[in-house]
């Protein structure tokens, strides 16, 4: 009696073979038929009678039968036809008896044969119901394993989403915060921006322009404690960067765990649920020597449990930083609010007398651009007048040309010869009288140019004081940031 699952062994012996040294070997092999011809033991001369050509070259020798028969069965030679089947009749190789030795072998060893055949077929059959069982009892085995992994994943899964929601409301905070200091800051850089572009823009001032006054000196005060709350906010910035650094870095590698973890119960969900009658299964071969595992279970849950510590952490860090950030907001709000006031009172008089200047210069300007432009057409008026003439002159010199090919004694120095020579003097000497009128009139022309670009440039000094002082500077100071958007609340 054997037991389930065991393989039996059974040994399967070929029945020795009856040695018949009188029969050939009888097989079903290729090898015993590969030849078309049987093994013969005559001659060539008697060789098989079913080969045409051996057969007539044979007949022709006509051999008697008298060593074979009695006298009284004789026969006579001139009335026995050379058939074929005389001659195998009387060169017969086997005896009755070994033909029937011959059938009782082939008997013998089909019944064992058969016999082994179905003692094989029995034996296959256990053996195919034992592997199966055995089959099933392993796959079972996976299967549970893998549900017990899946499950494992499921836990790690839902503690990295809690951290990982966590985490993502503390960085949302921090940004907030974060945005609400840049804002603040952002909201420096207006003030500061205008008290040194209105410092900036005095200094380029020309000439009498530059007047060291009241407005330079409370400029400077204002951007000396600008600058004092920029540099308190600008601290507590960088570390509000660092820390959502850190943060985002904890947030990643939660990230990154959460989608191992989601790709990895996906495929071992869809591996717990393989069945063998599953679509997708196929054949993998040598999959089972590949090793590409880099952790332990021990490992694995460490790494995870690294990771929420490492959260947790940074999120304790970031809270404390905010509270930082909320009390800094209410300190530097009130402090740029004193200087402002004193800078807007000194622009008024100044403005009114550079706008003075600069009307006078306009005047000036008009006129000289005005005599601009008549100059610039009396200059398209010689250069049409060239233009033309050079018409004239393509005319004569391509007369004069074409006289040149006249044959010998046609080239004759007549008076259209002559008129056309002095056309071509003519011409010439208009067009360079026009072209010396056209350089005077640009030599004057960029003369007025020189002059408009003076005019162009004291203007230009004039209203940049007065953009500096007027535009820029009293427009600018108009919209200073109110409280909120000080505290990065707008």
């Amino acid at each position: 009696m054997e037991t389930l699952g065991s393989t039996s062994v059974a040994g399967y012996a070929p029945p020795a073979s009856t040695p018949t040294s009188f029969l050939p070997a009888i097989s079903t092999m290729t090898s015993t038929y590969r030849d078309r011809f049987p093994h013969s033991n005559f001659t060539h001369k008697l060789s098989l009678p079913w080969r045409p050509n051996t057969y007539y070259k044979v007949a022709s020798n006509m051999p008697t039968l008298g060593p074979y028969c009695t006298r009284s069965q004789r026969v006579c030679e001139s009335t026995m036809p050379p058939f074929i089947s005389n001659r195998t009749t009387l060169f017969t190789r086997y005896s009755p008896d070994d033909w029937y030795r011959s059938n009782l072998t082939n008997y013998q060893e089909s019944n064992t044969s058969r016999h082994n055949s179905e003692r094989l077929r029995v034996d296959t059959s256990r053996l195919i119901q034992d592997k199966y069982q055995q089959t099933r009892k392993t796959q079972a085995d996976s299967t549970q394993n893998l549900g017990e992994r899946v499950n494992d994943i499921g836990f790690w899964k839902s503690e990295l989403t809690h951290e990982l929601d966590e985490m993502i409301g503390e960085t949302n905070a921090l940004t907030n915060i974060k945005r609400r200091l840049e804002r603040a800051l952002m909201e420096t850089e207006a003030p500061l921006q205008v008290a040194r572009e209105c410092l900036f823009h005095r200094e380029k001032r020309m000439g009498i322009d530059l007047v060291h006054d009241e407005v330079e000196t409370e400029l400077f005060k204002e951007v000396d404690a600008i600058l004092c709350c920029q540099e308190r906010m600008k601290l507590h910035l960088d570390k509000a960067i660092a820390q959502l650094a850190c943060n985002r870095a904890a947030h990643h590698e939660l990230e990154k765990d959460l989608s191992d973890k989601q790709a990895a119960l996906r495929i071992d969900d869809k591996c717990h649920h393989l069945r063998s009658t599953s679509d997708g299964v196929s054949y993998f071969r040598g999959v089972e020597r590949v090793d590409a595992t880099v952790s332990v279970p021990e490992s694995w849950a460490k790494f995870t449990d690294d990771n929420i510590l490492r959260s947790q952490s940074e999120r304790a860090a970031s809270a404390k930083l905010r509270d930082d950030i909320e009390n800094l907001l209410v300190v530097t709000t009130n402090e740029m609010w004193n200087q402002f006031n004193k800078v807007n009172l000194a622009f008024t008089n100044r403005i009114a007398e550079t706008a003075d200047a600069k009307n006078k210069i306009q005047i000036h300007l008009s006129k000289t651009l005005q005599e601009i432009f008549q100059t610039e057409m009396t200059i398209e008026s010689i250069k049409k007048a060239v233009k033309d003439k050079s018409a004239f002159l393509k005319v004569a010199q391509t007369r004069l040309d074409e006289r040149t090919r006249r044959p010998n004694i046609e080239l004759c120095r007549d008076v259209a010869q002559l008129r056309l020579v002095n056309e071509v003097h003519e011409v010439d000497d208009t067009i360079q009288t026009l072209q010396q009128r056209l350089r005077e009139e640009e030599d004057i022309l960029q003369s007025l140019a020189h002059t408009k670009a003076t005019l162009e440039h004291d203007l230009v000094v004039k209203a940049n004081s007065l953009y500096i002082d007027q535009e820029k500077c009293m427009s600018m100071r108009k919209s200073f940031p109110n409280t909120l958007r000080l505290v990065g609340f707008c």
